[in-house]
């Protein structure tokens, strides 16, 4: 889903739940994850993008700034976003839609795009994936990129598959 928004991208995180549920109840269950529901993930990106309401679902999040929605179906979000994402600063730059993101080549920034979507399983089962991809503009924020990595890569197991497992126990619940 994402090669149709990044080419040669450096990082690749995917991750998946299954929730013996419907494909609408799971989304909607997705949908409800709240930042302060989520303790690693949530304080992480509030501490990354300040000033962000702890109620805030991840759905909204995906839909505002400093993230655009690239692409949006009945059970799929891709959203995207630029800039630095190693610096502490939100010098994240405004994109209008998709259009600004596919053109996006600030030297020195990256292109974000991350990836909700749904599938049917089978047996009254659904699917609950995520991904991410990163891909630098040029060989120095490869660089830079490659190092942030190196020292948040490992802990991204912990952290990103949080809001799918809640989402997929919402799901589940009577």
């Amino acid at each position: 889903m994402l090669d149709d928004w990044l080419e040669s991208p450096t990082v690749r995180t995917r991750h998946c739940r299954h929730a013996a549920a419907a494909p609408d109840a799971l989304w909607a269950a997705a949908a409800s994850i709240r930042l302060a529901d989520t303790r690693r993930l949530g304080r992480l990106v509030r501490w990354r993008i300040p000033d962000l309401d702890p109620g805030l679902t991840y759905h909204d999040l995906f839909r505002g700034y400093p993230f655009c929605v690239l692409e949006e179906g009945e059970q799929r979000l891709v959203s995207g976003l630029c800039g630095r994402i190693w610096t502490l600063h939100r010098d994240y730059p405004e994109l209008s839609g998709p259009e600004d993101f596919a053109a996006w080549s600030q030297p020195g920034t990256v292109r974000v795009a991350f990836a909700h979507w749904v599938e049917p399983g089978g047996d009254g089962r659904a699917e609950l994936h995520s991904e991410a991809f990163v891909e630098p503009v040029d060989a120095a924020a490869r660089l830079r990129l490659k190092a942030t990595w190196a020292v948040v890569g490992p802990f991204e197991r912990l952290v990103g598959a949080e809001p799918l497992s809640l989402a997929a126990e919402r799901a589940e619940r009577p």
